[in-house]
């Protein structure tokens, strides 16, 4: 398994990251195809894009926390039957060294996943990308008093200068700021959250166990959040919520198909085209905005956000 396995790829898509997938050991050399890994990446990265756009027309027509829910029932499955191939099975999955830190990262990602799709609506696919491209700043902020790792100067210039960005996107002194634009920003702080405590568990349980909890964990709370609030959605509107497991599926096994032919600090930059895909979509299908100010401010958080990533690198290399 890939040493860095448990990073967490840029993607705001509802459960899309939502574990290190469970990924077989690679033997040989001859198994490292970057290359290809690149391109499933990429396509993984339309295809999270596509479930934020399918996430968004559903989440203005029924509550948000309803629509995660029938998602996280299919995701559960898809869970239970990946995890069944691999060695040990369930038996080996469920036994975790720390339960209740696994049920809270499931349950973060559920009402991450959940403001997310709220924020969806409020904002729009672009102005929430833009503010959640400040996760992987909050990651490296929050790693020494979660993690008690040590954050260098170097780093915390870089996570100034990404919270610049931030400010040029939100942009104070021009359109009033909505509670969209909180919604995105809380959902990127519970992703930090959520990415730092599944680097936690892994110092005891094995991918496997981390992606079965997620998966379990999550459905379990998103299920006791969202039953009361029950609908049956218009006979169309099944018909765009089965394309949304279906997208949901495709990118779970493309993203794991990606982390079995590449280490992940070789997808991560490559991830970042989801923002390319869903401004395109929000624009075209949408009639979203790209203010140029969204733009240059998302530009200089990404750069920011793969500062840090690649000097973490540095210092554990």
């Amino acid at each position: 398994m890939p040493k860095d396995q448990n990073d967490q790829p840029y993607a705001a898509s509802a459960a899309t990251a939502s574990a290190p997938p469970p990924v077989p050991p690679r033997t040989g050399a001859g198994t490292d195809r970057t290359g290809l890994a690149i391109l499933l990446m990429c396509v993984t990265s339309f295809i999270f894009a596509m479930q934020d756009a399918f996430s968004r027309m559903l989440g203005s027509e029924y509550p948000p926390v309803l629509v995660v829910m029938l998602r996280y029932w299919v995701f559960a499955l898809f869970v239970i039957a990946m995890v069944s191939r691999q060695p040990g099975g369930l038996r080996r999955a469920i036994r975790t060294r720390r339960p209740k830190t696994q049920i809270l990262r499931g349950a973060i990602l559920v009402v991450e996943t959940t403001l997310m799709v709220e924020a969806f609506v409020r904002l729009g696919l672009v102005g929430t990308h833009a503010v959640f491209t400040a996760y992987p700043l909050l990651v490296a902020a929050l790693s020494g008093p979660i993690l008690g790792e040590k954050v260098g100067w170097r780093r915390w210039i870089a996570i100034g200068v990404g919270f610049v960005g931030i400010l040029i996107i939100l942009d104070p002194g021009g359109a009033a700021l909505n509670l969209g634009a909180g919604l995105a920003f809380v959902c990127a702080l519970l992703f930090a959250v959520y990415g730092l405590l599944t680097r936690h568990v892994s110092r005891d349980d094995p991918a496997q166990v981390s992606f079965f909890w997620t998966g379990i964990a999550g459905a379990v709370t998103v299920t006791v959040l969202g039953i009361g609030q029950w609908e049956w959605l218009a006979p169309a509107d099944w018909i765009w919520m089965g394309l949304l497991c279906i997208c949901g599926l495709l990118s779970h096994w493309l993203l794991i198909r990606a982390y079995e032919l590449a280490e992940a600090s070789a997808l991560q930059p490559f991830a970042y085209t989801q923002l390319a895909w869903v401004s395109v979509i929000g624009v075209l299908v949408f009639g979203e905005v790209l203010h140029m100010n969204v733009v240059i401010g998302t530009v200089i958080v990404v750069a920011a956000g793969l500062f840090t990533l690649w000097r973490a690198r540095v210092k554990k290399g």
